[in-house]
């Protein structure tokens, strides 16, 4: 591996997918404040995610749906107050 090419902030991170309860520690640069201990005992910084491939659709071939902001019902409401209106001739 090439030497100096990653950025100086550059460590381990555990993410935690809070769909799943699955933990993953990988290389990364993200933000974060909270810290958490692996299972080696060390302690690494944390990152919350909502997805990842432990409840990705994708990849556990479960289709389920995530909509923690209510996205769906608002679309609904938008797309039923459009109905009445009239085309463009």
């Amino acid at each position: 591996m090439k030497k100096d090419i990653h950025p100086q902030n550059y460590r381990m991170v555990i993410f935690h997918d809070n769909s799943s309860n699955e933990r993953v520690l990988i290389g990364s640069t993200i933000e974060t404040t909270a810290t958490d201990k692996w299972t080696d005992g060390v302690e690494y910084p944390m990152a919350n995610v909502d997805v990842t491939s432990a409840s990705h659709p994708f990849y556990t071939g479960q289709e389920k749906v995530m909509d923690m902001a209510g996205r769906v019902e608002r679309f609904k409401a938008r797309a039923g107050k459009t109905d009445g209106r009239k085309k463009k001739a």
